[in-house]
């Protein structure tokens, strides 16, 4: 691992963010306040970057796996599972989204803090701006996302999903429910330029 450009704290945890690996920002924390995991729950990280959401989750969880396309990122959040003592109940997978599944891998709670920013194609050039470069109208992976998850929820549930208001929140919110899910929004936080972050809750 390179040597980390920044040393991150959330409560009483530390994370070593390394080059190429988006580094926590008002989305995470958001999304970090407001994470709940049952006891002993199964959960999936996707885009877990240098791991925040997968170690916090890890303290309740029987497993986390955590999922990333970007190679920088898992072996980041590999080094930040040890240094945050959640190593054993974490495993890592390099996988575009949940491409990589098998039609009968379940989970319990499927947490992705997507890439949701209207941009430009040639912004996801880099590994930095795949991390937050959702296409033209900021919802080519959030949808692609949808698409995707509902068959790898047990029966009880649920996803998180971190997106901004500039990628149009009710059209989540309809896309989850054309895939028969239930989804609401959780937690909100203005920004400034008439932005705001959402973390939308959607269940079977």
């Amino acid at each position: 691992m390179q040597s980390p450009v920044k040393r991150t704290h959330f409560h009483n945890y530390v994370f070593d963010v390394s080059v190429n690996v988006y580094e926590p920002a008002e989305d995470s924390f958001l999304f970090a306040e407001n994470l709940e995991v049952r006891q002993g729950a199964k959960v999936l990280d996707v885009g877990a970057g240098c791991g925040i959401l997968g170690v916090l989750a890890a303290e309740n969880a029987a497993s986390v796996l955590a999922v990333d396309l970007n190679p920088y990122a898992l072996r980041c959040a590999k080094e930040n599972s040890v240094l945050n003592k959640q190593d054993d109940k974490m495993a890592f997978l390099q996988a575009d989204l949940l491409t990589a599944f098998d039609p009968k891998a379940k989970f319990d709670l499927i947490l992705f803090n997507a890439p949701y920013l209207p941009a430009e194609e040639y912004e996801t050039e880099t590994w930095i701006g795949r991390s937050w470069a959702g296409g033209i109208k900021g919802r080519q992976v959030i949808d692609r996302f949808i698409s995707q998850v509902q068959p790898h929820l047990t029966t009880s549930g649920q996803v998180l999903l971190m997106q901004s208001t500039l990628a149009d929140v009710e059209e989540t919110i309809c896309e989850f429910g054309k895939n028969k899910m239930d989804a609401k929004v959780k937690a909100e936080l203005s920004l400034p330029f008439f932005e705001t972050l959402v973390l939308i809750k959607a269940e079977n």
